[in-house]
């Protein structure tokens, strides 16, 4: 998957915003309702690389495979960086967003919740 699809498909689900952070964070975050599920990192020498949060289980898992680590300050929450989403499945990082997005949406008051829909 390539960065402007990734970038699409955060961006497609529902009540997502995207926000630009410049200097000196340098990322692009993706939100829902104040929560955020991804960022990617806008900024060399790591532009755009991917995070996102996972499973406790699912953190162990990926942080084992090539290419991906833990994020940096954001690693003991279960959250991980991916170096190059390209060579990454595609099919399975679309997975990894969805379930990044359903634990923000968990967080989420009922009222909130109840807005999305």
């Amino acid at each position: 998957m390539k960065t402007d699809e990734l970038k699409e498909l955060c961006a497609a689900l529902p009540g997502t915003q995207a926000v630009l952070y410049g200097p000196p964070s340098n990322i692009l975050v993706y939100a829902v309702s104040g929560k955020k599920f991804a960022y990617f990192k806008t900024s060399m020498p790591e532009q755009w690389r991917f995070s996102l949060r996972a499973s406790a289980g699912r953190f162990i898992e990926l942080t084992d495979m090539p290419g991906v680590k833990p994020a940096r300050y954001m690693g003991r929450f279960h959250w991980v960086t991916i170096v190059d989403v390209a060579q990454f499945p595609a099919d399975y990082l679309a997975e990894l967003v969805q379930d990044s997005y359903a634990r923000a949406v968990a967080g989420l008051t009922r009222a909130q919740r109840a807005a999305l829909d």
